[in-house]
């Protein structure tokens, strides 16, 4: 089994789109992570406000909650046309930051973030859907898991790279190597070979322009595999969202340790997200998607719970099985929205999927900071731990001993 998934592997980073694709994603995640920290350090720089950083944050997550919507256009368009047409656009709003000089510009940030959000959720959108049609079903698996492990090593260094970056030249200094991978995305995704069939105009096309948007939403709602793995993905990232609010308290209060340690926990959880990507494609193979699922969940729920615990050697555990633990329901969730939708609704039901676990990360987050200044902070902790493993345990009873999804 071990052998055939490093083959499985091998077979995903031979094929022409997919080893092109994952490229891709390196190259554009490279300047979104990088964009991710800096636009925070640049607007506390420029107005001196914590507030203002900290909203930084919500204005690339607040174009999540649209998702149907925007997502409906990678179901009407040509999805290559697409990856390549939004990314230029991309990288011409990032130019625009460069006008960005004193505290009364820096309301631009905030516009360009929440356009450049609204181009991450479409792209994540036309990506599923293109991948979906032209990776082989067997392998979806491994390319998700794959895709996960590109984007969480591109985390671990393009923060520190921007930070570095901005330390020593300035926000223009990330802006514009920022559009530039957006340029070089572009490139990279014209270069697929792919050859993509007039869009077929599926029923729904026929209906209101609202009972369009809300095709993803009743594909999920109607498919006994999808719906429970999107709502333990939804539940599992509000968990995640409750537990990235903490960390700052959880280091100082806890650990007894100065805030810079949370930079040695993230890493870390990074290494374990990055290990679980490489196995996420062997392990659907031998489990269930809702074990895996299920597994990862029950893992992550204990991790964030462990919390509690006053040591540095349970805290640096904890953050390797919390990256190692909660991307395994998404993984499932995405390979699972990719096999079972049709293509005519699938942008629409993947950014759908992607909405819905994504949206209660940016409220818990938003919720959770404003908990820990008046609870203390293990408190909130074990809770969000207790909720990710009875999403576990709620997904681990539908389980079906030895079936399989199709395409495996």
């Amino acid at each position: 089994m071990g052998g055939t998934g490093g083959t499985a592997v091998a077979r995903v980073l031979r094929d022409r789109v997919a080893g092109r694709y994952l490229a891709g994603v390196v190259v554009s995640g490279f300047g979104t992570s990088a964009m991710w920290l800096t636009a925070g350090i640049w607007v506390k720089s420029l107005t001196g406000s914590d507030s203002l950083a900290a909203l930084t944050v919500c204005a690339m997550w607040a174009p999540v909650p649209a998702g149907p919507a925007i997502g409906a256009l990678a179901d009407r368009v040509g999805r290559k046309p697409l990856l390549v047409r939004v990314n230029l656009a991309m990288a011409c709003l990032l130019s625009t930051l460069l006008l960005v000089v004193s505290g009364r510009t820096v309301w631009l940030v905030f516009a360009v973030l929440v356009l450049y959000g609204a181009g991450g959720v479409l792209l994540d959108a036309a990506e599923s859907a293109l991948v979906a049609g032209t990776v082989p079903a067997p392998l979806l698996a491994d390319f998700n898991g794959l895709r996960m492990t590109a984007n969480e090593g591109v985390k671990l260094v393009a923060p520190l790279a921007g930070a570095g970056l901005y330390t020593r030249f300035g926000g223009p200094a990330v802006a514009l190597p920022a559009a530039a991978t957006c340029v070089l995305a572009a490139l990279v995704f014209a270069s697929l070979p792919v050859r993509e069939g007039p869009r077929v105009r599926g029923p729904e096309r026929a209906e209101s322009w609202r009972d369009e948007l809300a095709a993803g939403l009743r594909r999920i709602r109607a498919s006994a595999v999808l719906r429970p793995l999107v709502t333990a993905g939804a539940v599992t990232m509000l968990a995640a969202g409750v537990n990235g609010a903490v960390t700052f308290a959880y280091v100082d209060d806890v650990l007894g340790r100065a805030p810079a340690y949370a930079g040695v926990l993230y890493a870390v959880q990074g290494a374990g997200s990055v290990a679980v990507g490489l196995l996420a494609g062997p392990l659907l193979r031998r489990v269930p998607e809702r074990a895996f699922a299920a597994g990862g969940t029950a893992l992550f729920g204990l991790a964030v719970a462990a919390r509690a615990v006053p040591l540095d050697a349970v805290a640096l555990a904890a953050s390797a099985a919390i990256g190692f633990g909660l991307p395994c329901v998404l993984i499932a969730a995405t390979t699972a929205v990719q096999r079972e939708t049709p293509d005519a609704v699938l942008g629409r039901t993947a950014a759908t999927a992607g909405s819905l676990m994504t949206a209660p990360n940016a409220a818990a987050l938003a919720a959770g900071a404003g908990l820990v200044a008046v609870v203390d902070v293990r408190v909130p902790a074990v809770a969000a731990g207790t909720l990710g493993v009875l999403a576990a345990a709620v997904l681990a009873a539908g389980v079906r001993t030895g079936r399989h999804p199709r395409g495996r």
